[in-house]
């Protein structure tokens, strides 16, 4: 007698019940999959991202808001500082590096980021083409917006005042784009970055009616923003390394009381922030519990009204020399594949599902959060939806392992 076929008979038998059950059941799963990996890649994009930054200086704010523009681009700046301000702090003691974010404008969504070069090397981000900038109104891509929007060595952009597509453009100043970048995982895949330099040349109004090129614009280099004649500028925020671990508790204190700016630590805010999103996931993930538990009352039910309607099979089955323990191993199977399949599939749709998230993250050029993402516990979880089906089949199981030959064939 083999038990998984006639497991599976029974089970097509009541196909329209039994994918039901394993609809319901992979609902619950798909959720709990999509839960772990999005906290999993969340996580993981927030410590990438703020990696090698001990704290951001800008101007006094939300802490998280001044992170969040600053490190994630997804949020608007607190405001500006001066730079004859920032250099001091740039000059202090505990200070190793600072690097200076020159915010405001973007084009076609994505953010244009004056900076230094030293600012790729956050991010380990190298030159596919081209090369990087050298000059003002120069530009130079991260490989999501030159793959997204077609963009290739040598074409010129008008970038637009704001953070989001549809703000006033700066017609009066062309962009050339002199380099494309190789595809990091970061958030420098959807940033185009440039020269401080080039972000206030971009606002200054022109005296001329012609549009910029890259040869209107002065050599620059690293360090040539620190020059005098710009000391009444303003850049929007300074990433900053410590020199040493002691700076972590006396810097911002002395940032936040004694200057006109903010000091806010990526580490702390990114916490605060984990933790307000797992209330949110939270909820997501008790409904998630609520769905399987539905399913698993459904299996349970229906093993058992399949149990009244089998007694006679069961019987039978007895007669022709099938041992109790058989019985009862029959009904677990038929659990086990019901919740075996439900995971299966849950997983399955979580994947898919979490992909088409990533899209639409893409779309709003958000974290990168893909399907094709797997992780140990995954196998945990099908074991579990696996250990659930076992257990939601245990009473009808018992009931077939009780089966009386003589009483239920006496009734037919």
């Amino acid at each position: 007698m083999n038990l998984i076929k006639l497991s599976f008979s029974y089970l097509r038998r009541r196909a329209l019940n039994t994918l039901l059950n394993i609809l319901l059941f992979s609902f619950g799963i798909a959720t709990i999959t999509i839960l772990l990996l999005f906290s999993y890649q969340l996580e993981d994009n927030l410590y990438k991202n703020a990696e090698g930054i001990d704290v951001v200086v800008g101007a006094k704010g939300s802490p998280i808001q001044l992170i969040l523009s600053s490190i994630y681009h997804i949020d608007n700046p607190t405001g500006n500082i001066k730079l004859s301000e920032a250099k001091q702090l740039m000059n202090h003691p505990m200070v190793a590096s600072a690097t200076p974010l020159a915010l405001g404008d973007n084009y076609l969504g994505y953010r244009i980021v004056g900076s230094t070069t030293e600012y790729l090397d956050k991010y380990s981000a190298t030159v596919r083409e081209g090369t990087l900038w050298n000059h003002e109104f120069e530009l130079v891509l991260g490989a999501d917006v030159a793959r997204n929007e077609g963009l290739q060595v040598g074409d010129t952009i008008v970038s637009g005042h704001g953070f989001s597509e549809g703000g006033s453009s700066h017609d009066d100043n062309g962009l050339i784009v002199v380099g494309i970048l190789e595809p990091t995982g970061t958030i420098a895949d959807r940033l185009i970055l440039t020269g401080v330099e080039t972000m206030w040349g971009i606002h200054m109004e022109s005296e001329e009616e012609e549009d910029h090129d890259h040869t209107d614009g002065r050599s620059i280099t690293n360090e040539s923003y620190l020059a005098t004649e710009f000391d009444q500028e303003q850049i929007t925020s300074l990433l900053i390394r410590y020199q040493n671990p002691l700076a972590a508790a006396q810097f911002p204190r002395f940032v936040n009381d004694q200057t006109s700016m903010q000091a806010a630590a990526p580490a702390v805010e990114v916490t605060r922030l984990l933790t307000l999103l797992g209330v949110g996931l939270s909820s997501i993930r008790f409904f998630a519990l609520v769905l399987i538990l539905a399913s698993v009352l459904g299996i349970f039910i229906a093993l058992l009204n399949s149990m009244k309607e089998r007694k006679y099979d069961l019987a039978i089955m007895r007669t022709l020399g099938g041992s109790r323990l058989k019985l009862f191993n029959h009904v677990i199977l038929e659990g086990a594949m019901i919740s075996l399949a439900g995971g299966l599939l849950g997983i399955v749709l979580g994947h898919i599902a979490m992909e088409g998230i990533g899209v639409l993250f893409a779309e709003a050029q958000q974290f990168a959060v893909t399907g094709y993402d797997f992780h140990s516990e995954e196998v945990v979880i099908l074991l579990l939806a696996l250990g659930i089906g076992i257990l939601s089949s245990l009473v009808p199981a018992l009931l077939a392992y009780k089966t009386d030959i003589a009483e239920t064939l006496s009734k037919t």
